[in-house]
């Protein structure tokens, strides 16, 4: 299951990008659904949320795997703040988004009025102020069995953050796999391989 979060894909716009608002969504859902000691599985913001979800829920996760995010978190997305609010095309918009159109195509929507994203950037940034942080506390505090995998090419997460993570955290396997940031649409193959080793030994 793929939680679509706040200000995400098709959720709703929420009236705040709380940290706690991301982890008691997520909580929510699987209340709702009536699942407990499961695999949580995030990427980047969505692994922020997953590992404060296993600290602050731990009953809901029995194990946590991780993309390439770490304990702490220092980001400025202010760039987006340029992108185009509408456009008249699907291919305009996305030529206006440049280099980021990559990371965007599932958030572009037709509208009355033209083209344009499922979520308003200032939403992100704002999001994003929420997520810089030192999160330590949340990461340490529990102790289900976690995979953290990085991308080798990535500039969100350094290695060295990476290894200390791994250090630090009891039962926590460390993955370098040859990518940036995203790890999973970049070598998607060896991303499911090491998350099917992971859960086999669970």
């Amino acid at each position: 299951m793929a939680l679509d979060q706040r200000g995400h894909g098709r959720s709703d716009r929420p009236s705040d990008f709380s940290r706690a608002g991301y982890v008691e969504d997520a909580a929510a859902v699987l209340d709702h659904l009536r699942i407990d000691d499961t695999v949580v599985l995030g990427h980047s913001l969505g692994g922020v949320n997953a590992y404060q979800l296993a600290a602050r829920r731990p009953g809901l996760v029995g194990a946590l795997i991780v993309e390439d995010i770490g304990a702490e978190v220092d980001d400025d997305l202010s760039f987006s703040l340029s992108w185009p609010h509408r456009a008249p095309t699907r291919a305009a918009l996305l030529e206006e988004l440049g280099p980021s159109a990559s990371y965007l195509t599932d958030a572009v929507r037709e509208y009355v009025d033209g083209w344009g994203l499922a979520f308003d950037p200032k939403d992100m940034n704002v999001s994003q102020q929420h997520l810089n942080g030192d999160h330590w506390d949340d990461w340490l505090a529990s102790n289900c069995p976690a995979l953290l995998i990085r991308g080798s090419r990535s500039t969100v997460l350094s290695t060295e953050q990476a290894k200390d993570m791994a250090a630090r955290r009891p039962r926590t396997r460390l993955v370098e796999l040859p990518a940036g940031h995203t790890v999973h649409e970049t070598v998607p193959v060896e991303f499911a391989a090491a998350i099917r080793e992971f859960l086999s030994a669970l």
